[in-house]
């Protein structure tokens, strides 16, 4: 086996960052360091958490981080939120890869990717200025020649601590936070998904495999809205010989053009005349409202604080009425981001790992 690398890029939380933001950094701090720890029992000697706060692009970084690596080596990439739920063997099989010596990859997930394994790192070397690392496995694959492969069916990888309530449903330890009105909500969740007579709302970037896993697991009904799946990926195109990326069409959302005629403010309303419970990717509607680009968005402070249906605490106007009527909801509402919706499900609603 090749030599290899296992890089953690956990950016620290900026001057400006509020409670919630320091909370949840707190939080994948300790997840790196966590996980880091099982790459280290999967045999990889060379385990490094990056503390330095991003300076240009994810690409940008990914070749200073191979600059300093030996000529024929492997690197595992992934942030410091990623796969909470990683077991050993999950670890081993990404370190394969690594130590591969072949241009060969490996990502949780293709098309979303949070952590990769490359088997030649000297290739990063020609990565573009890459945004994030969801489109990284398919420039590995379209540009750079690489045969790549995910494990997406393994539904614990696709968890990554976003939020602080993704590290709630995981149950991680979150600090000087307020999270009894979620707990609440989730608890009020579980009983509707045991009623055979209710109806459960899914709306966001869910998937096929939740859905199925909702069908066998659960005996209420559930009402899906899937829309903008790999709103940070799949929307991009990478062109085999420059690699240049390029926005396609601008993401919608069912829910997003009701509350365009109906306002935020009728946003729980709405969800009540369509199930008996919710759970909705905040995301897409945000990009429905705002366009892809997240820079465009609430702040993370302002996203967290929705996710935990605190809206005293949100700035944006138009996401604090929002946020208000999901907790005045008829109905529990819990509000996320991909997460949720996705593996976050399962976790909610009391699966078996």
């Amino acid at each position: 086996m090749q030599p290899l690398a296992v890089r953690i890029l956990h950016p620290p939380p900026g001057p400006e960052a509020g409670a919630l933001e320091r909370s949840l950094a707190a939080a994948r701090l300790a997840n790196a360091e966590r996980v880091g720890g099982t790459f280290r029992t999967a045999g990889a000697s060379d385990v490094r958490i990056e503390t330095g706060a991003p300076a240009g692009s994810f690409g940008g970084r990914l070749r200073e981080l191979v600059e300093g690596l030996p000529t024929r080596s492997g690197i595992v990439v992934l942030g410091s939120g990623a796969i909470p739920l990683a077991t050993r063997r999950d670890a081993a099989d990404f370190v394969d890869v690594a130590g591969s010596g072949e241009r060969r990859a490996l990502a949780n997930s293709f098309y979303s990717a949070d952590v990769v394994a490359v088997g030649d790192a000297s290739a990063l070397a020609g990565v573009p200025e890459l945004t994030g690392d969801n489109a990284l496995p398919r420039w590995l694959a379209e540009v750079a020649g690489f045969e790549v492969r995910d494990l997406r069916r393994r539904w614990r990888l696709a968890v990554d601590l976003d939020s602080p309530l993704d590290v709630l449903l995981t149950g991680l330890s979150l600090q000087g936070i307020e999270v009894e009105r979620v707990v609440d909500r989730i608890r009020r969740l579980r009983d509707v998904a045991a009623d055979p007579r209710a109806e459960l709302v899914i709306a966001g970037r869910t998937s096929s495999a939740t859905l199925r896993w909702l069908e066998r697991s659960t005996a209420s009904r559930t009402r899906a809205l899937v829309e903008e799946r790999g709103l940070r990926a799949t929307g991009l195109s990478a062109a085999r010989a420059g690699a240049s990326l390029r926005w396609q069409r601008p993401p919608r959302s069912a829910l997003g053009l009701v509350l365009d005629e109906r306002g935020p403010e009728a946003f729980g309303t709405v969800l009540a005349e369509l199930g008996d419970a919710a759970m909705v990717d905040t995301r897409v509607m945000l990009a429905h409202r705002l366009g892809a680009d997240e820079s465009g968005w609430p702040g993370a402070e302002d996203r967290f604080a929705s996710d935990l249906l605190l809206p005293d605490e949100i700035r944006d106007p138009w996401f604090r009425a929002l946020t208000a009527s999901a907790r005045d909801s008829a109905i529990p509402v819990l509000l996320g981001g991909h997460t949720l919706v996705g593996p976050g499900v399962r976790l909610a609603l009391r699966a078996p790992r």
